[in-house]
């Protein structure tokens, strides 16, 4: 009589299927973007836990490659936006169009009805419209002419940021910033990064081409719905929820913010803290999550009094 075989526990079953989704997704977005590992790990955690992204850098440290290369791994139908000064709200979401053959209007969807959206420099555009994203972002639809126009259920948005003290760019208002689960700051590579992108250029595999030629898809749009649906295996220990909570009353408490995180920071916490278990194997959450992406999910979130402003706290 042969011994039935040993089975993983859910979480673990889970967190392994997921970790192999993500490892194979982060190896072929290295062959790629070179010295930005904790970068794409934390974009893979975002998306896996239904987070939209604020992707802050300086120009040319390969911010819309990214996305784009993200995009093409795993088959997800991809449109771009370029904002500017200009742009009207209804260049985003759509608008009704009026039919000379039915002698009715229909709505005509814009570039938000897609599963992976890049908003390219989202504060070079006015509040105004930005705010054009904030029922999408939120709600997953958008409502033109009182019909509400559902989005796709993998609707994420990754917008680039430029720094804020660059010519030509506009403050977020709160209420968009509270809608992205991370805020994700680009650096400049390494020496030894910048020598390896140096070296592929050299061989004639130009960045700009690079992404199109070396990147085979690895995962499809039902596997991150798969590992969406897997990460609630993950298990939340009552500890580490208080150790959430803890986290978020202290940013309200805190003399040198006049803003703290609101409910919505707590949710994105916990998903995010679940996906970075699930990355690297585990099945369960622990306090060494919940710190890893902490300062990400948090940073964008806060506002600082004008005293602890001037004293650079």
């Amino acid at each position: 009589m042969t011994e039935p075989e040993a089975t993983l526990p859910s979480g673990e079953a889970a967190a392994t299927r997921i970790q192999g989704i993500a490892r194979n997704i982060h190896q072929q977005l290295e062959t790629v973007i070179f010295g930005q590992t904790q970068v794409i790990d934390l974009l893979l955690i975002s998306l896996l836990s239904e987070g939209h992204v604020l992707l802050e850098g300086l120009p040319g440290t390969a911010k819309t490659t990214l996305v784009k290369c993200l995009g093409q791994l795993l088959q997800l139908n991809f449109n771009r936006i370029q904002l500017t000064p200009d742009m009207l709200p209804a260049e985003i979401t759509g608008t009704s169009v009026y039919d000379l053959n039915t002698r009715s209007f229909s709505f005509k969807q814009g570039p938000i009805f897609t599963d992976l959206l890049l908003a390219d420099e989202i504060n070079r555009t006015p509040p105004k419209t930005q705010s054009a994203l904030l029922e999408a972002m939120e709600e997953h639809q958008v409502t033109a002419d009182g019909q509400k126009n559902e989005l796709s259920p993998l609707f994420t948005v990754i917008a680039t940021l430029n720094p804020i003290e660059m010519e030509g760019t506009f403050p977020l208002p709160e209420a968009q910033l509270d809608r992205f689960m991370m805020k994700i700051n680009i650096s400049y590579p390494t020496e030894g990064a910048e020598k390896q992108m140096l070296s592929e250029f050299a061989k004639g595999a130009g960045n700009r081409y690079l992404y199109q030629r070396h990147l085979s898809p690895v995962a499809s749009r039902e596997d991150i719905l798969e590992c969406r649906r897997l990460l609630g295996e993950i298990a939340v220990e009552e500890s580490i929820l208080d150790y959430i909570l803890k986290i978020i009353q202290d940013t309200r408490q805190n003399p040198n913010v006049e803003l703290g995180c609101s409910p919505r920071s707590a949710l994105s916490l916990m998903a995010a803290s679940r996906a970075h278990a699930a990355i690297r194997g585990q099945g369960f959450v622990s306090p060494d999550n919940v710190k890893a992406v902490a300062s990400s999910v948090i940073r964008h979130r806060l506002i600082l009094t004008a005293e602890a402003e001037l004293d650079e706290l």
